[in-house]
């Protein structure tokens, strides 16, 4: 199961940074109509979101909802995922996932999944082409 989730975590940590890419830095502060945050604070969000369910549902550190400022610039918010997904793995390394942690894990890529999609709607309506989505 251990294997099977690093893969899958794997996966999203790639193709959430190739989504986090395909927008020019310049282009960060980009939301459609009607969207609540900009480009760069929904992948801050996500970068928050992978901490919080890490910290909460993993981990099982009981974690007031209480995201930091929005990184802006796109080397920031980048680095912030990649840090975020790095900390997710090594947490799921170094555990014996029991039920708990093996569901709080996979919460945790759900939730990233929901909004990387909005990230993918915002660069359609950006006029960039997202990546294509990896198995």
């Amino acid at each position: 199961m251990k294997d099977q989730l690093l893969s899958i975590i794997e996966n999203s940590r790639k193709y959430t940074l190739q989504v986090a890419a395909a927008m020019p830095d310049k282009d960060y502060h980009y939301k459609p109509t009607g969207a609540g945050w900009d480009f760069g604070e929904l992948l801050n969000h996500i970068a928050y979101g992978i901490h919080w369910w890490e910290e909460n549902y993993i981990k099982g550190t009981k974690t007031e909802w209480a995201p930091p400022p929005a990184k802006k610039t796109k080397k920031d918010v980048v680095a912030l995922l990649t840090k975020a997904f790095d900390s997710l793995q090594n947490t799921v390394k170094g555990q014996t996932l029991d039920e708990q942690s093996g569901y709080g894990a996979h919460a945790t890529l759900d939730h990233i999944t929901h909004h990387r999609g909005q990230a993918v709607v915002y660069l359609r309506t950006h006029g960039i082409e997202p990546p294509e989505y990896m198995y």
